[in-house]
């Protein structure tokens, strides 16, 4: 197994979501690797956490990523947090992310979990990707 591409396919996608301009539309600049103090904006989206299987064979070493990216909102209501969450699925599946090391051989959506946090209008879209990379 190599998590060797790991940091290359986060850097990738950071970009691909940041370059989005129906998700910069929704939520501006407010497309996070890791959250800023202070503060937080009313909506935003972040890089969350991922999971790494070994997925070598004979000709090389690779493996499977799973990794959540998250839309979060303190505004009442899903339908915009769902708009947004589309243009993140949207920016992502079957994208051919370029990297700095390795190779991404495909990116799909999984799953998404949207779920009503606390008891305020706190919303959170929670969408997983399976990316398979190879390293090279």
């Amino acid at each position: 197994m190599s998590y060797g591409v790991s940091a290359a396919l986060q850097t990738a996608v950071y970009q691909a979501l940041t370059a989005d301009p129906v998700l910069s539309g929704i939520v501006g600049d407010d497309i996070y690797d890791a959250l800023p103090s202070g503060a937080l904006p009313s909506m935003y989206v972040a890089l969350g956490p991922e999971t790494a299987r070994d997925r070598s064979d004979k000709t090389g070493s690779g493996a499977e990523h799973f990794f959540t990216v998250s839309v979060v909102t303190d505004v009442a209501g899903f339908a915009t947090a769902k708009m947004a969450a589309a243009a993140v699925s949207d920016a992502l599946v079957d994208a051919a992310l370029p990297l700095d090391r390795g190779a991404l051989i495909g990116l799909s959506f999984q799953r998404a979990k949207a779920v009503r946090v606390g008891t305020a209008d706190e919303r959170r879209i929670d969408l997983t990707f399976r990316a398979l990379v190879q390293d090279t």
